[in-house]
C-alpha cells in the first residue's frame, strides 16, 4: 500500500463543540467562518455540534471546543463527562474562560435574582455562582473574547491539526491601537478605557470609533490593573463607577486582576 493510500484511510480527528450557560455567539463564530469551515470539515470529523447538526456521534473526541460557564448542577456533572471524553479541551469566549456576564450573580443574592426574574423560581435549579470551565476541569487552552475572533479560532484549530501551540498574541489592546494609528482616547480625550489592561483580539474596535475599550477579551497577562485604576480616578470616575466599569463580560477575571498586585 502506498503512503498516499494509507494516509487517505487514516481516520480524521474528531471535533466536539459543546455549550453551557451562554448566548451561542462563540459557536456562531465558527459557523460564520463559511469557506474556512469547509476546509476545517475536510480535516476534522465534526462529531458533535448541535448548533450545526442534530446528528451526534458519541466520543471520544480529539478536540473539544467548549462555550459557556458552569451555572447549574447539571452543567457541573456534564463538563466532567466532556472532559473525560476529550483528548484536548479548549474553552472559547468570556463565559467559558471567566464566567461571563452571568457571573454578576457572584456578587449578589442569586435567590433574589431568581424570584425577580421568574414567575416560578421553585422550578429553577441553579448554582449560586457562574464559574469558568477551568474551575471544574483541566483546560488545555483558553480563547478569550465576547464573542471570540474568527481568525483566532481558526488559528487554534489549525494549531491543533499541526500539533503546535496556538499563535495567539497576549499583548494589550493598546498595542492594536498603535498598529492602527489610533489616537489614545484615554490620554487625548479623557474617555475611560480598559485597553491598557485588556487582552488583544478585537483589533481595537471600540477605540477605533472613539469609544473606550470595555474589556471584552479579559485582562492581558502582561499588564497591571491596579496601575490603571488611579488613572480612571483622575479622569473623574469614583469607586462605584470604576466597579461598574469592570463588572461586565469578564467580571471575575478583572476582579481577580485588580487584587493580584495589592500588598
Amino acid at each position: 500500500m502506498t503512503d498516499t493510500a494509507a494516509s487517505s484511510e487514516r481516520p480524521r480527528p474528531r471535533l466536539g463543540v459543546f455549550k453551557f450557560a451562554s448566548c451561542d455567539g462563540c459557536q456562531l463564530t465558527l459557523l460564520d467562518c463559511e469557506d474556512e469551515l469547509l476546509a476545517v470539515a475536510d480535516e476534522l470529523d465534526i462529531a458533535h455540534f448541535l448548533e450545526a447538526s442534530s446528528d451526534v456521534v458519541p466520543g471520544p473526541y480529539d478536540l473539544a471546543l467548549v462555550e459557556g460557564s458552569i451555572s447549574t448542577p447539571e452543567h457541573r456533572e456534564r463538563i466532567r463527562r466532556v472532559r473525560a471524553a476529550s483528548r484536548y479541551l479548549v474553552t472559547i469566549g468570556a463565559c467559558a474562560t471567566a464566567g461571563g456576564i452571568q457571573a454578576l450573580r457572584n456578587f449578589a443574592d442569586v435567590t433574589e435574582y431568581a424570584q425577580t426574574v421568574y414567575a416560578r423560581p421553585d422550578y429553577i435549579e441553579t448554582l449560586a455562582t457562574s464559574t469558568p470551565i477551568s474551575a471544574h476541569v483541566p483546560v488545555d487552552f483558553e480563547l478569550r473574547g465576547c464573542p471570540i475572533d474568527r481568525a483566532q479560532l481558526l488559528e487554534v484549530i489549525t494549531a491543533f491539526l499541526a500539533g503546535r501551540e496556538p499563535g495567539i498574541p497576549n499583548h494589550s489592546v493598546c498595542f492594536s491601537c498603535k498598529q492602527r494609528g489610533n489616537v489614545c482616547v484615554l490620554v487625548a480625550h479623557g474617555t475611560p478605557c480598559l485597553g491598557p489592561v485588556t487582552h488583544a483580539g478585537c483589533g481595537a474596535l471600540c477605540p477605533t470609533y472613539g469609544r473606550g475599550c470595555y474589556g471584552c477579551y479579559g485582562p492581558a497577562a502582561t499588564t497591571s490593573l491596579p496601575a490603571l485604576i488611579p488613572v480612571l480616578r483622575h479622569e473623574g470616575m469614583n469607586e462605584q463607577a470604576i466597579e461598574r466599569f469592570l463588572h461586565t463580560f469578564n467580571v471575575t477575571a478583572f476582579t481577580a486582576a485588580e487584587t493580584e498586585d495589592r500588598p
